[in-house]
């Protein structure tokens, strides 16, 4: 069964929403300047609301290794967005018992590849945008990732949406689908949106 991530939790209303439902995993915004972005306070309070069996996922572009240590207690896994090094990855790993996963935009096969190399548990493949590190909800190329051989799990993240999630796991045949800007409204994620595209993935129509 295709996992499915919820990314862009803002709010506890969120996670009243992820608890009815039940995804396998809520990302977290905890890098600014990205508009997603909540801090350790509000992280602490939804992870209070939240289902203990929804992994935590917090989302970090470029930090040190110090700051995201700080919020690690109140995650499952760690992905990292940005341009982070196989060293830092090296040294993350030795400070920390969260999974680690490495997104990665892709722009041609090469990035797949070297991806596959680093010491990481997981990839999330996501579509490139120019001048953002995620989160445009432009959908990601397909042909290419679906050319690659690629050795680690991996989430598919960009523009999946309602229409075309189950293409993407026959397409791709994906460990994972990682979904945020199609399940909002106005920059706010919305129940009903959420209920129907983890319905249709899962094939309940109980939810």
């Amino acid at each position: 069964m295709t996992k499915i991530k919820i990314c862009g939790i803002r709010r506890r209303e969120d996670a009243i929403y992820l608890n009815e439902s039940a995804p396998d995993y809520a990302g977290f915004i905890l890098s600014k300047p990205f508009w997603r972005c909540i801090d350790f306070k509000r992280l602490s309070e939804i992870d209070n609301v939240l289902s203990k069996e929804i992994k935590r996922v917090g989302v970090f572009v470029n930090e040190s290794v110090e700051y995201i240590l700080q919020y690690s207690p109140l995650l499952d896994i760690i992905q990292l967005h940005g341009d982070e090094t196989e060293d830092f990855l090296n040294d993350l790993r030795t400070k920390t018992n969260c999974e680690i996963w490495k997104a990665i935009r892709v722009k041609s096969s090469n990035e797949i590849n070297e991806a596959c190399k680093l010491p990481v548990d997981k990839l999330l493949i996501d579509s490139y945008a120019e001048k953002t590190y995620g989160g445009s909800g432009k959908v990601a190329n397909w042909d290419l990732i679906k050319a690659c051989e690629i050795s680690k799990p991996f989430l598919l993240a960009g523009g999946i949406s309602l229409e075309n999630c189950l293409d993407a796991i026959n397409t791709i045949e994906p460990f994972g689908l990682d979904i945020s800007s199609s399940v909002e409204i106005n920059r706010v994620k919305d129940r009903e949106k959420i209920k129907k595209i983890i319905s249709k993935i899962r094939g309940d129509e109980s939810i």
